[in-house]
C-alpha cells in the first residue's frame, strides 16, 4: 500500500475537533453536552446577510473575481475607515474565511524552511498551516499569571536567528482573549522594524473589546506599512461561521501581486458567502451593541464561577469570547476526555479544549484548558456546575 507524505503524518490533529468522538458517544448515550469547546457561537446571524442571499435573484451561479467581488471589496473599505484603517480595494483579497488569509500569507511571505515567531499559546491552526507551509514555528511563552500579556520583546530577540522571517499575533486574542495595549504593539513594531520582519495579525474579533479597553490595529502603526499582513474574516463579527468568508489585506503591493496567484490558483471565494457578507456590512451598530453586553455578561459569570472553584485560576479577558483556566488536574487531554467518557452530572457533562493544543512547546499547558463561553447564560450555568462536580470527583485532581 502506497505511504502518505510525511506532511500529512506531522500536522497536527485539531485540539479542538480530536474529542468529537467520544462527544457523539456521549450523545448517543443520552447525555447532554454543554460545547464549550469551539468558537461556535449561538448569536443569531443578522437578518440582512440571510435575507440577501435568500433573495439574491441569480441564474447561474459565477465563478467570482478571485480576489473577490468589486463591490463587496469597496464596501469594505468603508467598514475598516471606521477603525481608522485606510485601505482601497486592491489592498484586500477575499479568502474562503480566514484560514485561507493565513494559509495565502504563510506561503507568500515565507520559504521553506524560514521562521515564525508565535506568542503561545496560540491559535491551533497558526502551527498547522505553518507545517503545510514547511514553515518553522519558534514559540515565546506567554504566561496565565500575566493574563497572557504579550512576553518581552527581549524574549522575542532571545530566537532571532537569519532565518526568522516574521512574528504572528491574534489581538483580540484565540485563545486567551488578551487584547494588546498600544505599548505593547509599538515594542512590536519597533522590533519588526529592526529585523525586517512581516508582522501578521489576525483581528477578527476586533468587534469584541471589553472594559472600555482600545482595539488597536497593526495597520495603526506607522512605519511598517510594507511589513503587515492583516488577516480577517467575518465568521465571528456577524455569527456566520459557515459562510467561510475571510480576508487578506496589506499595503505591500509585492506581497498583495503574489497573494493574488495563491488565489487565483484556488479559483474564487464562495459566491453566496460574499453577498450576504456584503449586505451585513449595512448591520446596525445595535447588533454589535447587543451581542457585546450578551458576552460581557457570560465572561463576567464564567471567569467569576471559575474562580470560586477551588484551585482554579482564570484571568479575566479583555476581548474576543474565550478564555484560559488553570485546573487542578494532572492532565488536560486525559481529563477531557474523561468529562466525555465516564462522567455525567443529572445526564449532563461538558466539553472543554485542553490548552496543550494551543502550545507549540511540548508539554506546556497540560493543567490548563480553553473555555468558549459562547452559550446563553443559563447553559453556562449548568456548564459550570457540571465542571464543579467533575472537579470534586475526578481520579487525577491535583492539590
Amino acid at each position: 500500500m502506497p505511504t502518505i507524505s510525511n506532511k500529512a503524518d506531522s500536522m497536527p490533529a485539531s485540539p479542538i475537533r480530536k474529542l468529537v468522538p467520544f462527544a457523539e458517544a456521549a450523545k448517543k448515550r443520552g447525555t447532554k453536552i454543554y460545547h464549550l469547546n469551539i468558537g461556535q457561537p449561538d448569536i443569531e446571524t443578522p437578518q440582512s446577510f440571510l435575507n440577501a442571499v435568500k433573495t439574491a435573484d441569480i441564474k447561474v451561479l459565477e465563478y467570482s473575481h478571485s480576489a473577490g467581488n468589486e463591490s463587496y471589496r469597496t464596501k469594505l473599505c468603508n467598514y475598516y475607515k471606521e477603525y481608522t484603517i485606510n485601505i482601497n480595494p486592491n489592498d484586500i483579497i477575499i479568502t474562503c474565511g480566514g484560514s485561507e488569509a493565513i494559509e495565502i500569507a504563510l506561503m507568500t511571505c515565507f520559504n521553506a524552511g524560514d521562521e515564525i515567531i508565535i506568542p503561545e499559546p496560540f491559535y491551533a491552526n497558526y502551527n498547522g498551516f505553518s507545517k503545510a507551509a514547511d514553515v518553522i514555528v519558534k514559540p515565546i511563552r506567554s504566561s496565565i499569571e500575566t493574563g497572557f500579556a504579550l512576553p518581552p520583546i527581549a524574549d522575542f530577540e532571545k530566537v532571532i536567528t537569519p532565518k526568522t522571517k516574521g512574528i504572528i499575533i491574534c489581538n483580540p486574542g484565540n485563545p486567551t482573549g488578551y487584547l494588546y495595549t498600544k505599548e505593547e504593539l509599538l515594542a512590536l513594531r519597533d522590533l519588526v522594524k529592526k529585523y525586517d520582519l512581516f508582522l501578521l495579525s489576525d483581528e477578527v474579533y476586533r468587534e469584541f473589546c471589553y472594559d472600555g479597553k482600545e482595539y488597536i490595529s497593526v495597520m495603526h502603526l506607522d512605519g511598517i506599512e510594507e511589513n503587515v499582513v492583516l488577516l480577517d474574516s467575518i465568521s465571528k463579527r456577524y455569527s456566520a461561521c459557515g459562510a467561510r468568508i475571510g480576508a487578506l489585506i496589506s499595503k505591500n503591493k509585492t506581497v498583495m501581486s503574489a497573494a493574488l496567484k495563491f488565489a487565483q490558483a484556488r479559483l474564487s471565494p464562495p459566491s453566496y458567502g460574499q453577498i450576504g457578507a456584503e449586505a451585513a456590512l449595512d448591520t446596525p451598530k445595535s447588533y454589535f451593541e447587543d451581542v457585546k453586553t450578551e458576552y460581557i455578561a457570560r465572561r463576567n459569570f464564567v471567569v467569576e464561577a471559575l474562580n470560586k472553584m477551588e484551585g482554579v485560576f482564570c484571568p479575566k479577558p479583555s476581548g474576543a469570547f474565550y478564555c484560559i483556566a488553570k485546573l487542578p488536574i494532572d492532565n488536560a487531554d486525559k481529563f477531557c476526555q474523561w468529562l466525555l467518557e465516564e462522567f455525567n452530572y443529572n445526564h449532563q457533562t461538558v466539553m472543554l479544549a485542553p490548552a496543550t493544543g494551543f502550545y507549540s512547546t511540548p508539554n506546556a499547558g497540560t493543567n490548563e484548558v480553553r473555555i468558549a463561553y459562547v452559550l446563553n447564560l443559563n447553559d453556562l450555568k449548568n456548564a459550570m456546575e457540571c465542571l464543579q462536580q467533575a472537579l470534586n470527583i475526578y481520579p487525577g485532581k491535583t492539590n
